[in-house]
């Protein structure tokens, strides 16, 4: 309902995501927040350009009942959402409305776009994050404030390796995390939800997503609240925050709706000229600072499985490590489906992570690099033309991609196999023993869906 605010202009034209406004204030600006009143029911709208006295606004909900001449109101304080404790064990929508029936006692919000951290503030020197995860805490292992991103096409896996790691890691750290939804499908937030609540997990997570269904300012929205709630547990709780987007392509791609439906001037592919401040604006929020950190893993979709789409380099080029997940790979029933090559983090340095784990993964790399070469030949004049040392290499490789399996958690109902957690110093000591020989005896099926090898 209407408040004491003051009328700030009327609206002269009209369509799906784009409503002028004649504004009666020169005090309205960028990202301010405007609402109509339409029969006790309250519609609201975000500024986006203003010329002279026509602001462009951009609406939340359906334009359905707005008409010409309907005056609007400034909210004063912006798009807000919940900033207290009261934020875990809820699920918001990207406006910060609580979606999943848990009442908020005692409302303290904040601005979502408020926050921005300060050079001084950021904190680079940190501890490593290990997920229990084999093929990632080898090739990719994270620092606690890393940005890590999980590429590949659809149906390769990005979104169970991220419930994996919900799932993981809070069973090492007890971390409070955030999970944010952008753009994908309804059906994996409500299964989320409920595997979360299966695990005893959502009282000490919050959820916010923006869904495939939704118009594109509800899915460019979800970022900016959802960013809003890490930002609560980090400065506030002083935590190490877990903040995981699922899909960070997907925001991009509500912006290219956006910026389309302005009639703005697309660059190649039909990207926003504004992309890359659009994606550093995100980006530059999620950093450790001295209290605390939020570490993100951010689910990116590869549109035709093209790596050197322009909206995927303009989110690389902010992360610290990637995870590159292959259908070639997925096809052979390999899962986790990483590609070892695509695969990398800042922290393989002997200096970071040690000289041993670092040879180990140097060794690992130039294996399965001359696996491709001897697959090829083999097709050609069979394996009894290799020499010994090719055969070791060839059947080691085998064994090590077998090795880098593992049997997950949350797919537990689908394999019938109990998920495994593995320690990084089991980790080195296996895929060490692979090269080295110490199970060459060993059939490779056996390396497949395990642990760690002595088990």
């Amino acid at each position: 309902m209407i408040t004491e605010d003051s009328k700030v202009g009327v609206i002269v034209a009209i369509s799906d995501l784009n409503i002028k406004v004649l504004l009666d204030s020169s005090d309205i600006k960028v990202k301010d927040i405007l609402y109509a009143d339409i029969n006790g029911e309250e519609r609201t709208f975000e500024v986006v350009e203003i010329k002279e006295m026509i602001a462009t606004t951009i609406p939340f909900e359906s334009v359905i009942g707005l008409k010409k001449g309907i005056p609007l109101y400034k909210k004063q304080n912006g798009l807000e959402i919940q900033y207290s404790d009261e934020i875990l064990g809820r699920v918001f929508n990207s406006y910060g409305k609580v979606i999943n029936n848990v009442p908020i006692q005692n409302e303290v919000k904040r601005n979502v776009y408020d926050r921005k951290v300060s050079l001084e503030e950021i904190n680079i020197d940190d501890n490593i994050l290990w997920t229990g995860i084999k093929v990632i805490d080898f090739f990719a292992p994270i620092q606690k404030g890393f940005k890590l991103g999980l590429l590949g096409g659809a149906g390769v896996g990005k979104t169970v390796i991220i419930k994996e790691l919900i799932n993981n890691i809070y069973k090492n750290f007890a971390s409070n995390a955030v999970f944010i939804g952008v753009g994908e499908r309804s059906r994996e937030g409500k299964e989320l939800i409920d595997d979360m609540q299966e695990s005893n997990l959502l009282d000490k997570t919050s959820l916010i997503f923006g869904q495939m269904g939704d118009n594109p300012i509800s899915r460019s929205k979800a970022i900016y609240s959802g960013l809003t709630l890490a930002e609560y547990l980090r400065d506030e709780k002083k935590q190490d925050v877990l903040l995981f987007i699922d899909n960070m392509y997907r925001f991009v791609q509500a912006k290219s709706e956006i910026s389309t439906e302005l009639k703005q001037m697309p660059v190649e592919n039909g990207y926003p000229t504004t992309m890359i401040s659009d994606v550093s604006e995100v980006e530059e929020r999620i950093n450790s600072v001295a209290q605390g950190s939020i570490t993100s893993f951010q689910a990116i979709y590869i549109p035709a499985d093209d790596l050197t789409d322009e909206a995927v380099l303009a989110i690389s080029s902010h992360l610290d490590g990637k995870i590159i997940l292959d259908r070639k790979t997925a096809e052979k029933g390999i899962y986790p489906a990483v590609s070892v090559f695509g695969t990398t983090s800042k922290l393989i340095d002997p200096e970071k992570i040690g000289e041993r784990h670092y040879d180990l993964v140097q060794r690992a790399l130039k294996y399965f690099s001359r696996y491709e070469e001897l697959e090829e030949i083999i097709a050609v004049l069979g394996i009894e033309e290799l020499s010994d040392e090719d055969k070791n290499i060839f059947y080691r490789t085998r064994k090590l991609r077998n090795y880098f399996t593992q049997p997950m958690f949350v797919a537990e109902n689908f394999t019938g196999k109990q998920g495994k957690i593995v320690g990084i110093e089991d980790i080195l000591q296996d895929v060490e023993g692979i090269l080295d020989g110490k199970y060459d005896d060993l059939d490779e099926n056996k390396l497949l869906y395990i642990g760690k090898i002595n088990e």
